[in-house]
């Protein structure tokens, strides 16, 4: 029954490797997210309520990007498999054009509006204000952070994860450094409040240039070849709006239907406990993802190359054995999620921040749900990001990622949040629906195999 998890321990090494640097990239971005929460946390919650505002539109940005660097991983490493490097060139050349604009012009927009975008999204004055000035500084950090995506993305659909460790070890350190001396006015410096945690990261995303540019400099497995970044040329324009418009458009249409939940909450009675909840639960959300999300990246390399290398059925068969290790991992990690919210973080998490009795409350409620579900989301991840993209069906697997959420989880969540008034317990339970209805669509698609296709072909 289980015959599919015999793939030989060359592929489980091969699946550590790729995996424990980018989980350790995922940890490092999760802590820092939650050091930044707890940080402004203790500006108390309008603060936390108004950088939740502004990381909105920033979300769905941070999503654009990773559907840039996901749908380039669908050529990269496929033509990694088959040893085409100046492919490769070219479609990172193109990733850096797509991303730097669509940056600039979100960076632009904040700067030039940025309390009328964020009213938007919130209807306490006092929170738009701090998002507004929040935002004014984190945009100009998208702007960098993009690019840096977009080139550790590339590494890492060529097997060399390992540079992106560093770059986000150095930036952490940087950032939360920073944040310690800008939020609360160290070593002489003013303190900032919310402004300081934009200013630090801005700063921190410097440092993450610094050591891409020198990379780049350095780098000797592979070569960037400027003519080719600079002039990718048509043929590979064709081919990255074939294989990588749908995994944008499904990102992009992800990252906007999940920021309408924060809206939906931001318009129900008790807006600000609610948001605020919202963004510490979303925040160990992250930190209990950060192996299914490695496993995810890793396994879109993985069937990408296969591929490319002209061997399809190996390629369906470690599919079933990405997948069953997706779900493993998110059966332990959900087991001691549920556990720790309801035994643990009542007593050790939560005094941290100050939060009322109600806030706890709803932060417990939404970690048993994420928890309880994080199987689901292990299945859902790498069988639409790893498997599918990484086979280049990128259609099916952005109708399995949008349809139930635009169909289902956003209508279920508005209903009963802002029509019957069912409270927020209702509200995040729609959101959760969605990965059940995933799972039944992507399992007979898998069984198909026909989402093996050789993206590389002319």
């Amino acid at each position: 029954m289980f015959s599919f998890l015999k793939q030989g321990r060359a592929f489980y090494r091969q699946v550590a490797a790729l995996s424990v640097p980018l989980i350790l990239q995922n940890l490092i971005t999760s802590s820092l997210g939650m050091a930044d929460t707890f940080m402004v946390g203790l500006l108390g919650t309008v603060d936390l309520a108004g950088v939740t505002l502004a990381n909105i539109p920033f979300f769905v940005v941070q999503l654009f990007f990773f559907g840039v660097q996901s749908g380039g991983t669908v050529l990269i490493s496929q033509y990694w498999g088959k040893g085409d490097r100046d492919a490769i060139n070219r479609v990172l050349g193109l990733s850096w054009y797509v991303t730097g604009a669509v940056a600039l012009t979100v960076a632009l927009a904040m700067l030039a509006a940025p309390v009328s975008i964020m009213s938007l999204f919130g209807n306490d004055p006092a929170a738009i204000a701090v998002a507004a000035r929040y935002g004014r500084i984190i945009g100009l950090a998208y702007l960098l952070n993009g690019l840096n995506l977009a080139y550790v993305g590339a590494l890492r659909s060529m097997e060399q994860p390992k540079v992106g460790t560093w770059m986000l070890g150095a930036s952490m350190v940087t950032n939360l450094f920073l944040n310690w001396v800008l939020i609360f006015g160290k070593l002489g410096a003013p303190a900032l409040g919310a402004e300081g945690a934009a200013l630090a990261t801005l700063i921190s995303r410097v440092v993450e240039s610094v050591i891409v540019i020198g990379h780049i400099l350095k780098n000797k497995t592979f070569r960037l070849d400027l003519p080719l970044v600079l002039r990718p040329g048509r043929a590979m324009v064709g081919k990255l709006v074939k294989y990588s418009a749908p995994v944008v458009l499904n990102e992009t249409l992800w990252g906007l239907g999940t920021s309408i939940y924060p809206i939906i909450m931001g318009h129900m009675p008790g807006s600000t406990e609610i948001l605020a909840a919202y963004t510490i639960a979303g925040n160990v959300d992250k930190l209990v993802m950060v192996a299914i999300s490695g496993l995810c990246v890793s396994s879109a390399v993985i069937i990408g190359k296969e591929i490319g290398a002209g061997r399809p059925e190996k390629a369906y068969s470690i599919s079933w054995a990405l997948n069953f290790l997706a779900m493993a991992c998110g059966a332990v990690f959900g087991t001691a999620l549920v556990l720790a919210a309801n035994l643990w973080f009542p007593h050790w998490l939560y005094p941290l921040f100050r939060m009322s009795a109600r806030t706890q409350s709803l932060v417990t409620m939404m970690l048993s749900i994420i928890g309880a579900t994080l199987f689901l989301r292990g299945f859902s991840h790498v069988t639409i990001v790893g498997v599918l993209r990484g086979g280049g069906d990128v259609k099916t697997a952005t109708a399995i990622d949008l349809l139930p959420l635009w169909l289902v989880s956003i209508p279920m969540a508005a209903v009963f949040g802002l029509w019957l008034n069912m409270g927020p317990v209702w509200v995040y339970i729609a959101i959760s629906v969605d990965q059940v209805i995933k799972l039944l669509m992507g399992v007979p698609r898998i069984r198909s195999r026909k989402w093996i296709h050789d993206v590389t072909a002319s």
